[in-house]
């Protein structure tokens, strides 16, 4: 994977957060799409390809 610069992206939490503190935020970046704990904003960030991503997106939406 690329480098991916994160200085402007605009990071997202869920809608069905909860709001105490504990959400993953996304932000997407051309093909990528980066991940970030929301505790730790300036912590590490995990970046993947679009097509990864859809596929967790659909492994987490599968019920089975």
């Amino acid at each position: 994977m690329p480098k991916v610069d994160l200085a402007h992206v605009e990071w997202r939490k869920s809608s069905r957060s909860s709001g105490n503190g504990q959400c993953v935020e996304v932000a997407f970046v051309g093909e990528a799409v980066a991940t970030r704990d929301s505790k730790n904003p300036g912590g590490g960030v995990l970046v993947v390809g679009v097509c990864a991503w859809a596929g967790f997106v659909a492994a987490v939406q599968d019920p089975e």
